[in-house]
């Protein structure tokens, strides 16, 4: 099965297996990515509907492409531009083409939760130290704009007779 999608503005034609550099996707060598823009998807010489598919792929390497010159130059003006660009480049390997499977990582969280509350109650208690009043602060801002001057006022301009 191949798919066409579209990443960083170009369009890609993947299959499982498939290896393809697209522009910088974050992420380290060896992370899972999905690619959800899925423009076309077809088996052998049959089209099918694209509608919920996804991509999934594995980031390789995080790497650079070649260096292009960029090279400016007007005649007769003595005018030359050199510069050089090397675009960022993902290195991917297309692990599966097919529908979206959906996790539940609500089922995860829940005992993560009880396991971050468990040590705060075997903690031995320690006193706080005082807070400070909220006071001071109400006053500052009150006497703020009292402490604001109005901007100086411009002079006319004189008129010449």
């Amino acid at each position: 099965m191949f798919a066409i999608v579209r990443t960083g503005g170009k369009q890609y034609r993947v299959a499982a297996g498939d290896k393809i550099a697209v522009e910088k996707i974050d992420g380290e060598a060896g992370d899972t990515v999905s690619l959800g823009d899925v423009l076309l998807a077809g088996d052998g010489g049959e089209v099918k509907d694209a509608k919920g598919l996804t991509v999934s792929a594995e980031i390789i390497a995080q790497t650079r492409g070649e260096k292009v010159i960029v090279f400016k130059k007007r005649r007769r003006h003595n005018y030359r531009r050199r510069n050089g660009h090397r675009q960022s480049l993902t290195l991917l390997r297309i692990l599966a083409v097919g529908e979206a499977k959906k996790a539940a990582p609500k089922k995860e969280a829940a005992p993560k939760e009880e396991a971050k509350a468990a040590p705060a109650a075997d903690a031995p208690k320690t006193e706080a130290a005082p807070k400070k009043a909220a006071a001071p602060k109400a006053e500052a801002a009150e006497k703020a704009p009292a402490e604001k001057k109005p901007a100086a006022k411009k002079a006319a301009p004189k008129k010449e007779a």
